[in-house]
This record gives C-alpha cells, sequence and structure tokens, in this order.
C-alpha cells in the first residue's frame, strides 16, 4: 500500500515538475529575445507575418487600385505600400490619382509632399507642403516639413519665412535650433 501511494506520488510531483520545466523553457525565448521582460513574464506572440500571406495582401491591394482607379482609398494603401518598399514614383503615380479624386484631402496632400521629400524631388515636395499649409495653416508638422524641404533646396529666404511662421506658431519647436543653425549656414555661403 505504501509502495503504491509513494509511486503514485512520485508520479505527481514529477508531472508538477516537468509541467513547470516545460513552461520556463517556452517562456526562455521570450526572456532572452527582450531582457527589459521578467523571466516568469508571459509569452508575447511575435508580429512577424508569414511572408507569402503579405506578398498576397500587397498584390491584391495594388490590384484593387488598379482595377478601381476610382477608389480614393485604394489608391492611398497603394501608395503607402509603394512607400514602404521605397519606390516613390509608383506611390507619387497612386497619390496624385488619390489627389484628383478628393482634392480636398489634407492627408493625400501630405502624403504627396513626403513622398516627393523622399524621393529628393524638392520642388514637388515645396509644392505640395505649399498646398498643405494652405488647408492648415497651423500643422506644427507641415510648417517644420516645409521650413526642412526649403532648407534643403537651399533657398535662405523662403526657408527664413518658413521657420519665421513655425517660431510664431511654436516657439519652442524642437526643430528651431537646428533649422536657425542651417539658415545661417545657408546665408553665410556653406551648407
Amino acid at each position: 500500500m505504501f509502495a503504491i501511494i509513494g509511486l503514485l506520488l512520485g508520479f505527481i510531483v514529477g508531472f508538477i515538475f516537468s509541467s513547470t520545466m516545460s513552461q520556463r523553457t517556452a517562456q526562455a525565448p521570450t526572456a532572452s529575445a527582450n531582457p527589459n521582460l521578467p523571466t516568469d513574464h508571459p509569452q508575447i506572440q511575435s508580429n512577424s507575418q508569414d511572408p507569402q500571406q503579405v506578398f498576397a495582401d500587397v498584390q491584391a491591394a495594388i490590384t484593387k487600385a488598379r482595377n478601381e482607379p476610382n477608389n480614393f482609398d485604394a489608391q492611398m494603401k497603394a501608395a503607402e505600400l509603394y512607400y514602404k518598399i521605397q519606390r516613390y514614383d509608383q506611390a507619387i503615380e497612386y497619390l496624385l490619382k488619390a489627389n484628383q479624386l478628393k482634392p480636398e484631402s489634407f492627408e493625400a496632400v501630405v502624403a504627396l509632399a513626403q513622398v516627393n521629400l523622399d524621393a529628393d524631388h524638392l520642388d514637388q515636395a515645396e509644392k505640395w507642403y505649399r498646398a498643405a499649409s494652405m488647408k492648415k495653416p497651423d500643422d506644427l508638422q507641415v510648417l517644420a516639413s516645409l521650413a526642412y524641404t526649403q532648407l534643403q533646396k537651399g533657398d535662405a529666404g523662403e526657408a527664413e519665412k518658413s521657420i519665421g511662421k513655425l517660431e510664431k506658431a511654436d516657439p519652442t519647436n524642437e526643430n528651431l535650433p537646428e533649422f536657425r543653425d542651417k539658415l545661417a549656414g545657408l546665408k553665410s555661403g556653406r551648407k
């Protein structure tokens, strides 16, 4: 009788021990992936997706934009996907379609400005940032981006005006010291 109880107790203790160890083993990759988490932190799901599924989703979004040229959201989504893979000219193409569909869309105008800036089309970027600032004159991000674009172009006069507007709208803007320094460099002839 004592032997049977001892055997059952051994199985139970062994089961609990192995269960605890397997839980710790399953959690170990999480702890090693992020050393800021405690070792007993629950498992965190990974954000990685199946590459084939991602590719299929991208293809579906682009096909939808091509098949539905009057669908603003489809054009914006296709542009976003092209932008993420740094195919700026294709992104601009879809953004221009979106802008034609909804010329009042601030989002599309700002996206056109940003993509043109990243594509190093500085004149076009400035044009679109100006259009965005006309839609929302007090948008600090647009004001800062316009000033940045003009500094990139080397246009000290226009950059000074934009920096002045930014300073008036937000005197504590974190970009102002850098912008002033670059502006001083442009004025003195250094880049």
